[in-house]
């Protein structure tokens, strides 16, 4: 049995390298790395605790089936939310839960997290809510995302939220360059509509 290795200072593609080598230690790296941001997108996408936690496990056990896949001169996190983002996508699909309210789960998104939502989302002017409460402004923009249609609210979430840039999002959600840009658009008008309406 291999000894454990100290992940502190070893990169994403070199711990998906020791995983791919049947490391168990560098797989629970993984998960332990990014276990919250997938579940956070997956749950500001389906807004349900439980089918959040489901398809985050999903996610992960996907990754580890498909872990040879994975080239490392790729950044590992765009391939984890493309997995990620495919599934729940395919979920909201099926059960046609575009909607679904926030309500029902207040524990599942904190305040904290919905504080870094209205600052993700109120930089650089790109909100008409800024003069409002970071906490008030929190739970509206959670609550108009979930109105968004699921595409949307990818790549939305993945922009504004996970912080990532157009050709990477491009990349995760398999669409052309300039449909993300009209999504993200789209996805910003429609929020400024749902916000003004509970002004």
């Amino acid at each position: 049995m291999l000894p454990r290795t100290d992940y502190s200072e070893v990169s994403d593609q070199q711990v998906v390298v020791y995983a791919q080598q049947g490391r168990e230690d560098a797989y629970r790296e993984l998960i332990t790395r990014y276990e919250r941001p997938v579940f956070s997108l997956i749950f500001r996408m389906v807004r349900d605790k439980e089918t959040a936690e489901d398809l985050a496990q999903e996610t992960f056990i996907k990754v580890l089936n498909n872990i040879d896949r994975y080239l490392p001169e790729f950044k590992f996190s765009s391939w984890l939310f493309k997995i990620a983002n495919n599934i729940t996508i395919d979920f909201l699909r099926r059960r046609q839960i575009d909607t679904i309210s926030i309500e029902g789960a207040p524990d599942a998104v904190t305040a904290e997290s919905k504080r870094a939502t209205a600052i993700a989302l109120a930089s650089g002017g790109e909100s008409p809510l800024q003069e409002l409460e970071s906490k008030e402004l929190g739970e509206q923009i959670e609550r108009a995302i979930g109105k968004l249609r699921p595409e949307y609210r990818a790549c939305i979430l993945l922009r504004h939220v996970e912080d990532y840039s157009y050709d990477e999002i491009a990349e995760i959600v398999k669409l052309p360059l300039g449909t993300v840009k009209t999504y993200i658009h789209r996805a910003r008008a429609e929020l400024r509509e749902h916000l003004a309406a509970v002004k």
